[in-house]
């Protein structure tokens, strides 16, 4: 089991901006490529973006694209999920997952374990 405590989530107005944070606990966070993932209610939990393991490469779902960014900071052992120009569409529970692939077609989850996720509500 990968453990993952995500954090951040806030009312934000639409166009606003808002940074998550997921940080690992018991383990490197840089062996992994991590994943951002979202549910709202109601809906299907959908991949938003991710970052790799290796060469820090990210990927983003066509939704966020241009939007939301991406990072690592593995000193601290944290990953981000920078998000501006928000929109209700964005309004979800956010996620964080350990990946084994992160990659343009293909995301492989480490494990079955979910966090309790953080909740983002983007409304006037």
């Amino acid at each position: 089991q990968v453990q993952l405590v995500e954090s951040g989530g806030d009312l934000v107005q639409p166009g606003g901006s808002l940074r998550l944070s997921c940080v690992a606990s018991g383990f490197t966070l840089d062996y992994y490529s991590i994943g951002w993932f979202r549910q709202a209610p109601g809906l299907e939990r959908e991949g938003v973006s991710c970052i790799s393991r290796d060469d820090s490469s990210t990927y983003y779902s066509d939704s966020v694209k241009g939007r939301f960014t991406i990072s690592r900071d593995n000193a601290k052992n944290t990953v981000y999920l920078q998000m501006k120009n928000m929109n209700p569409e964005d309004t979800a529970v956010y996620y964080c997952t350990a990946l084994h692939l992160c990659s343009a077609d293909r995301w492989e989850k480490v494990d079955d374990y979910w966090g309790q996720g953080t909740q983002v509500t983007v409304s006037s």
